[in-house]
């Protein structure tokens, strides 16, 4: 009598056990791809992000270095003539466009401030995508060595 207790009180625990079903799986499965696609795009989009952040890095050192050139020059010299010139610079296998602007500063009578704003506007033309691809202005002013009023306003 005693085995048949035992093999009684076996078969009821297993009775009482019972597993996930086939229904209660798939769902899990599709909550768990949901959110891998959800985390999956979320690294392409920082992974972009971070392309972005290094052509501006890039574009941000191609304006200073024409910035530099710029500054380097006499005052009175040809290359700091008034105008806008465009043109196109590599660095770090990246394209540039490059727009330097100089304008004279001009006082309230229309007398000349002895000041020129220079205004050097860089964006990157290949590469990452175009959201990615935002332009960096860098903004100066250089001033002659002659007595004048130099008030930016």
């Amino acid at each position: 009598m005693k085995i048949n207790r035992t093999m009684k009180t076996a078969r009821n625990d297993k009775q009482g056990e019972r597993g996930f079903t086939l229904i209660e799986t798939s769902i899990s499965m599709v909550v768990m791809m949901i959110a891998g696609l959800a985390v999956s795009s979320l690294f392409v989009f920082s992974l972009q992000n971070n392309v972005g952040g290094g052509d501006r890095a890039l574009a941000m050192a191609v304006g200073q270095q024409q910035l530099e050139q710029l500054r380097s020059v006499a005052y009175e010299d040809t290359t700091l003539a008034v105008g806008t010139t465009t043109s196109t610079v590599s660095n770090g296998e990246r394209g540039y466009t490059v727009v330097k602007t100089i304008a004279e500063e001009l006082n309230d009578d229309n007398s000349s401030k002895k000041l020129k704003k220079i205004t050097i506007v860089v964006t990157p033309t290949l590469g990452a995508p175009a959201w990615t691809r935002s332009s960096v202005t860098l903004v100066s002013f250089r001033s002659s060595l002659a007595s004048g009023t130099y008030a930016v306003q």
